[in-house]
């Protein structure tokens, strides 16, 4: 079972990024991979057991379910339910913690899935890199654009 961990360190304070980040339907507005998003049955995106349809910018699409959002730890947890990539059991948490030294925030980003023996380096490197790391990299470029 893949269990992918990475973390960064972004040059903004925890509530500037939480403000982007707890928008479970913001994604189409900051990671390059995502071209558009919607909460289906017109749900709030902070609900418990919402449900996000997104499509990719290479065409397929993607369901997850929120299973946890607390501003408080300024954290939130989601499950994969339908992607056409052989993945399966996908959970992924999200976790924001400052950084008091120059007012920034760590960002922790991990997820655990199922998949075929023989796709295992190939999606452990896809979330890691295309999802995670891309992740990482929009958000600053976001943050910078909003200043």
């Amino acid at each position: 079972m893949p269990h992918i961990v990475k973390s960064t360190i972004l040059d903004a304070p925890t509530d500037a990024v939480w403000a982007v980040l707890r928008d479970f339907n913001g994604h189409d507005r900051w990671h390059p991979a995502v071209a558009t998003s919607g909460i289906e049955r017109a749900q709030p995106s902070d609900k418990i057991g919402c449900v996000r349809r997104f499509k990719l910018k290479d065409g397929s699409e993607l369901r997850e379910q929120l299973l946890a959002l607390s501003d408080l730890e300024q954290s939130f947890s989601y499950c994969l339910l339908d992607t056409p990539i052989p993945m399966f059991n996908y959970v992924a948490h999200v976790r924001l913690l400052p950084v008091t030294d120059g007012d920034r925030t760590f960002w922790h980003w991990e997820s655990r899935f199922t998949t075929w023996t023989e796709d295992r380096d190939r999606i452990t490197h896809m979330v890691s890199e295309d999802i995670y790391q891309a992740g990482f990299d929009a958000i600053r470029r976001h943050l910078k654009e909003a200043a």
